[in-house]
């Protein structure tokens, strides 16, 4: 949660930063891509330090990290310190996700990963989904540059809480009982780490399309992080001044939804592969009904001339592409295996890559257009059917060892 918090903040804070640093359409484009650019060339490395130490130190490592450039923020005085502050933002964050996969893997049998995934899900959207409301009340009373302050002491204080309490090892900690000892996976020595098979992981068919659909679904995801506030505003007429709060729960509306299918998705994929014969198959419907449905209901909210419809046609939207995101998860989870650091590291490497690419692209798109919104949009549309295809080839549920 405080992971999408503060990756979320700046998109509400947008007018008042760009007012202050006088930041055209394009430069905040940059701005907002290049923690993109950050978070995906870090993803790995930050993956693979977890199959290498343990996600205890890792986690600790970005939680701190991302947490001070949080409140470095709002320190910036002009474009460039912003860039440098917002790339070292990207850093921080990195690894964050990957980790918290490879924790699962170790402390959870493999029938619970799924789930947890849905659940962790649920609780980043929500993270994400509050915070532009929680700014805009903010922002009434204090100034920008303090709200950045303020959401970075949240994830400074969760790391010595977390560092104190969690072990990489869970058959060690104190509050495991000899029942639960029995049902969790196999012990992980991470002193005698084995290289990881990156040419083995490169030539995986599976792995190569689950992290090419992870981009893809990323690019029009991101619209709602990056874009979403400034599309209020331009183009469905909520200005800060009169509608502020009214464009700040509207802004969370696709998060809130998307948490919904998350959780949702997470819960009943095991009920589903049930019925389906496995979770393969489960996991291949979900992502490629999920993605298909995206897709269309994006298409259809720029129909839709009411503002407050149509941003419901947009919420839908991301809670149809969230019911892929705990079946990506799991399928990394399930092949990567004790290396699954790496793997989830990689494909979230291309969720960043949407997400960087997303960011000066709509800018670039607007300029190329004449401000034409519908563009943007209808390319995240084409990206997502292209993402539903690639589940079409993924076997998530066979082991890289196989």
């Amino acid at each position: 949660m405080i992971c999408y918090i503060d990756r979320v903040i700046i998109a509400q804070a947008a007018p008042a930063i760009r007012t202050d640093l006088g930041l055209t359409t394009v430069q905040w484009g940059w701005v907002l891509g290049i923690f993109s650019w950050a978070y995906m060339l870090c993803e790995i490395p930050g993956g693979w330090m977890g199959d290498k130490w343990g996600a205890r130190k890792v986690l600790l490592r970005v939680t701190v990290l991302w947490s001070f450039f949080t409140a470095a923020t709002g320190w910036v005085w002009s474009y460039a310190s912003l860039l440098v502050c917002r790339l070292l933002f990207g850093v921080g964050e990195a690894g964050c996700f990957p980790n918290l996969a490879k924790a699962f893997t170790v402390w959870l049998p493999a029938n619970e990963r799924v789930r947890a995934q849905g659940l962790m899900w649920f609780a980043a959207r929500w993270g994400g989904a509050v915070t532009p409301l929680l700014v805009a009340l903010m922002l009434q009373h204090v100034p920008w540059r303090r709200v950045f302050e303020i959401f970075g002491v949240l994830g400074l204080f969760w790391a010595v809480v977390f560092y104190w309490w969690f072990k990489d090892d869970p058959h060690a900690h104190g509050s495991v009982n000899a029942a639960e000892r029995a049902i969790l996976p196999a012990r992980i020595d991470h002193t005698a780490h084995p290289g990881v098979p990156w040419a083995k992981i490169l030539r995986h068919r599976s792995i190569m399309l689950l992290w090419l659909q992870y981009f893809l679904l990323s690019y029009g995801w991101w619209f709602y992080i990056q874009w979403l506030p400034t599309y209020l505003r331009e183009e469905r007429g909520f200005t800060l001044q009169r509608d502020a709060l009214t464009g700040a729960l509207l802004a969370g509306l696709p998060l809130f939804l998307g948490g919904i299918g998350c959780w949702l998705s997470g819960y009943f994929s095991p009920v589903l592969a049930r019925k389906l014969g496995g979770t393969n198959r489960a996991r291949r419907m979900l992502g490629v009904g999920g993605l298909l449905g995206a897709s269309a209901l994006l298409v259809i909210s720029v129909q839709i001339k009411d503002p407050f419809v149509a941003i419901l046609a947009m919420g839908f939207a991301s809670f149809a592409n969230d019911l892929t995101i705990p079946c990506a998860w799991g399928a990394s989870m399930d092949i990567g295996g004790r290396f699954a650091g790496s793997v989830s590291g990689g494909m979230n490497m291309g969720g960043a890559a949407g997400g960087a690419v997303a960011g000066p692209m709509v800018a670039y798109l607007l300029l190329w257009s004449g401000n034409n919104w519908n563009v943007p949009i209808y390319v995240a549309a084409v990206a997502y059917v292209f993402a539903a295809l690639c589940w079409l080839g993924i076997d998530s549920v066979t082991p890289l060892s196989e």
